[in-house]
């Protein structure tokens, strides 16, 4: 079913097809990188390497922006991430801010949580914005870039037919609407979504779970009073046996799952008639609404055995897939992009050694694993594969009522929170006695106030050298990476996330904002090891 409101954004082409010299060529013309995909982890990658002055050049078999029951919910890291992009506030003031989730099990609630109590942060703990308004904003974002000459190009209906690695680069075979073009990449970004076409070109697979459940999505337009909070029920007397969500939406929008269970006819389950009183059982029959989006879905967590195939590179969905519960897919995909453009833009630079992408397979085959991780724990909790499961869990839901030591056994879709890269061959060892755990080498850097600013901002995409309360030079050459200090007060934020019993710190920080290594002073040696380790020559 795709019952669509008076919304026109679908309908434009945002990036209708031009002909482009390319098709032309005596030759096949080769780019920097070509990726796969204007979605919001195609297009994100695009930005990044284009600021960063990489050419990119984005293929996509469609014009427009996706719709219907995609991804709503982004966390504060990526929105950190889209902030040095270039997007971030224009989703954050469209969307939905929200920070409190409410769990509700039978008829009553039994307890809530704030996901960001903590003061002092740019970008809040969520919002909640439509998939294609999100993907207008990149593209926006992609056509002021274009206007001051930036290196960045959307092809609308260019879809690729063939993928060939040649070791030195890409062979790749499109088709337009003017006919077939061959063009090269040395290096192809493979963002084309969990039905990846890239991926079964080059014959690869996912491993991974489908678990026995599936799940309707409603977003509908309706006036509600509901509060702009997650609410999760288990075992709701309108829907027993199973679960529910509901999440606000902007344009008044609500987005409604439901359980359904494993057995069913899908398609008789998306028509009207079955939907409407469903949805009519759960708001009362006295809300008026109307709906936008229909689909059924089944609870995924699989993934590429590597990410990186020779010249190839994979990210977000085409790499890896969870269920939608938590918030992951599209948040993971952005830190995929964010991971991977900085040591890109080194190799191709001569910086760094192309193994250097052996890292960018370690650091975000971990990030999945720990969203497959976290995502399975969720299915488990919500769907009870047993009658012991099932008892169990409702036990923990009853304590949880009344005893703080419950709540956090009860996985109503454990939220998307940043991967930190423990482990990761890049990081430093950690030399800061007393230094707070969050911050620690592969940690995400948190944000912080200063001044009338905020810490993520002054980072920016550079190798930084923040110090606290420390000396050190103004700025260093090591290894041709150009390190510039950032000198930090240490007020009661930057001493609570920077310093824990330390009285003084020096942070390593690599162009993704992740900790590379940390130390209670400056120590040059030590600092031109840990750079050198941080872009893989060691």
């Amino acid at each position: 079913m795709n019952q669509m409101s008076d919304k026109k954004i679908f309908e434009v082409p945002l990036y209708a097809y031009q002909r482009s010299p390319d098709q032309d060529a005596a030759t096949p013309a080769r780019r920097k990188v070509v990726i796969i995909g204007a979605g919001p982890v195609g297009l994100a990658a695009a930005i990044d390497f284009a600021q960063q002055g990489i050419e990119a050049v984005v293929l996509d078999d469609n014009d427009k922006v996706s719709f219907g029951s995609r991804a709503i919910c982004f966390a504060k890291r990526p929105l950190e991430i889209l902030g040095r992009l270039g997007c971030g506030h224009e989703m954050v003031e469209k969307g939905v801010e929200w920070e409190v989730g409410k769990v509700f099990f039978d008829d009553r609630q039994v307890y809530e949580f704030n996901l960001l109590p903590e003061k002092g942060h740019e970008f809040p703990a969520f919002i909640n914005l439509q998939q294609y308004y999100f993907e207008e904003y990149l593209v926006n974002r992609v056509r002021a870039m274009q206007e001051t000459g930036a290196p960045i190009e959307i092809r609308g209906r260019n879809k690729v037919l063939r993928v060939a690695d040649k070791g030195d680069h890409v062979n790749l075979l499109i088709d337009t609407p003017e006919g077939e073009y061959p063009l090269e990449a040395d290096w192809l970004i493979a963002c084309d979504g969990a039905g990846s076409p890239t991926r079964a070109m080059m014959g690869l697979d996912f491993v991974g779970r489908v678990f026995e459940d599936n799940f309707l999505i409603a977003d509908v337009i309706m006036e509600a009073d509901f509060p702009t909070e997650r609410w999760f029920w288990f075992d709701p007397p309108f829907n027993k046996g199973q679960s529910a969500l509901l999440h606000k939406q902007p344009d008044g929008v609500w987005r409604i799952d439901l359980q359904l269970g494993w057995d069913i006819d899908k398609e008789e389950e998306k028509k009207p008639e079955n939907v409407i009183p469903r949805l009519k059982q759960m708001l009362g029959d006295d809300v008026k609404f109307e709906l936008e989006w229909v689909s059924i879905y089944t609870f995924q967590c699989r993934r590429m055995e590597k990410f990186r195939h020779g010249r190839v590179v994979f990210a977000g969905d085409a790499a890896h897939q969870v269920s939608p519960f938590g918030a992951r897919g599209a948040n993971s995909g952005l830190q995929d992009t964010d991971n991977l453009a900085w040591k890109l833009k080194l190799i191709m630079d001569g910086t760094a050694p192309e193994s250097l992408l052996d890292s960018y397979d370690i650091e975000r085959v971990h990030g999945a694993d720990e969203n497959i991780l976290n995502s399975s724990r969720s299915t488990d909790f919500i769907t009870p594969k047993s009658e012991m499961s099932r008892l169990l869990r409702d036990a923990v839901l009853d304590l949880s009522e009344a005893y703080d030591f419950a709540r956090p056994l009860v996985n109503s879709g454990r939220l998307s929170v940043p991967c930190t890269y423990d482990g990761s061959p890049l990081n430093a060892p950690d030399a800061l006695a007393g230094g707070p755990a969050r911050t620690r080498p592969g940690a995400p850097c948190v944000d912080a106030p200063l001044g009338d600013g905020f810490l993520l901002k002054k980072l920016g995409d550079r190798f930084t050298l923040l110090t606290i309360g420390a000396d050190a030079p103004e700025a260093l050459d090591v290894d041709g990476i150009a390190l510039d200090r950032l000198a930090l007060e240490p007020t009661e934020a930057v001493a609570a996330r920077y310093l824990g019993d330390a009285t003084s710190a020096v942070y390593l920080i690599r162009p993704d904002q992740h900790v590379a290594a940390r130390w209670p002073s400056y120590d040059e040696a030590a600092m031109r090891a840990a750079v050198a380790r941080a872009i893989g020559k060691e």
